[in-house]
């Protein structure tokens, strides 16, 4: 399949991201977005489009037609300082006794802290017969965004990825540009859960192309879920399908596994689009459709704190009964990658 995009100069440069090589410009978080961009259909697929006219058929567990790849960053455990008055404010002039009475005491009781919610996102995913992938900061001390130690989340680790579910690294800032930084926060989280941790996405979605595959490569990490971009949703390379990224400055594929990044809650709503909730809906639909057509894999990305930030886990239901109801294969990034590298990459 390489060698027939190579045969289109337009999809091959919009594959490899060759403009996103020798960059001149980036956003104030060192990003490549969308708005830089030359590329103006970033609703098309056209790169799975043309790779699935020449052959590409994926085909997923129980004969499904797609995959959906959930996801959560996990950047915030304890609410703001300032959260406990702001939000018990909000909730006595709402009528709401109850968070009322509860939002006090949320910073020192997970009872009754709103981020603290991994195992509700779990039940309801379990809903529908789905798992997701969990990525954790870790952070230390002094280390900007610095919200909870690692350390303290053994317990909880150990039972989300006890379940079935995934425990993966959430890169920090310097993360996407330090093979260091990678190395040290991946094994640290590592030796917290026991076990080792093949998952990625950068904090802020901060990556370079091609440098920070390559790092990740070598910090031994099978896939990376970054890629896409912070400002839209969309395909930001036109793939809708797990790639194995290609450098051309060395000319050859790089040992990782991309689960390209289509849909973040932030992007659809306040910090970039700032859509309402019936045009992200409909946003929303019409990008998994478009991977339906193309039996492609359509990864979103839904913070776990989002649930206090007004849209509340509603909206990410409403997304689970969608693809529930068109019978897609619901799972996690680990799950994606073992079944695309076994079964489907040998072939193309």
């Amino acid at each position: 399949m390489i060698e027939k995009l190579k045969q289109n100069d337009e999809l091959w440069d919009l594959f490899s991201k060759k403009e996103e090589y020798n960059l001149t410009f980036s956003d104030q978080h060192d990003r490549f977005p969308y708005y830089l961009s030359s590329q103006r259909n970033v609703f098309d697929p056209r790169v799975s489009r043309f790779l699935v006219e020449k052959g590409l058929h994926p085909e997923y567990p129980g004969g499904k037609k797609f995959a959906v790849c959930l996801t959560h960053d996990i950047d915030v455990i304890y609410p703001e300082k300032l959260y406990p008055i702001i939000g018990t404010a909000k909730a006595f002039a709402k009528g709401n006794l109850t968070d009322t009475i509860k939002t006090p005491f949320c910073r020192i009781c997970k009872k009754f802290n709103p981020c603290w919610n991994f195992r509700e996102i779990m039940e309801l995913e379990a809903k529908y017969n789905a798992k997701s992938s969990f990525y954790f900061l870790a952070l230390r001390p002094g280390e900007k965004d610095f919200n909870y130690e690692i350390e303290d989340l053994e317990a909880e680790l150990k039972f989300i990825s006890s379940q079935g579910w995934e425990v993966g690294l959430h890169g920090g800032h310097k993360s996407y540009s330090s093979l260091e930084d990678i190395k040290e926060k991946k094994q640290r989280l590592e030796k917290v859960l026991g076990k080792e941790v093949i998952g990625y996405r950068n904090h802020y979605l901060k990556f370079k192309v091609p440098d920070t595959w390559e790092l990740l490569s070598k910090a031994n990490f099978k896939y990376d879920t970054t890629f896409g971009y912070p400002d839209c949703a969309g395909f930001r390379n036109g793939m809708c399908h797990p790639f194995r990224p290609y450098n051309i400055n060395t000319g050859k594929q790089i040992e990782i596994i991309e689960l390209p990044l289509i849909v973040m809650d932030r992007t659809l709503f306040r910090d970039y689009m700032r859509l309402d909730v019936k045009k992200a809906w409909e946003l929303t639909k019409s990008l998994v459709d478009k991977v339906e057509q193309y039996n492609g894999v359509i990864t979103i990305l839904w913070h776990n704190n989002t649930s206090i930030e007004g849209k509340g886990l509603k909206y990410y239901e409403k997304f689970l009964k969608y693809v529930s109801s068109k019978k897609a294969w619901i799972t996690n990034g680990k799950e994606i990658y073992n079944w695309w590298s076994t079964n489907i990459e040998p072939r193309y």
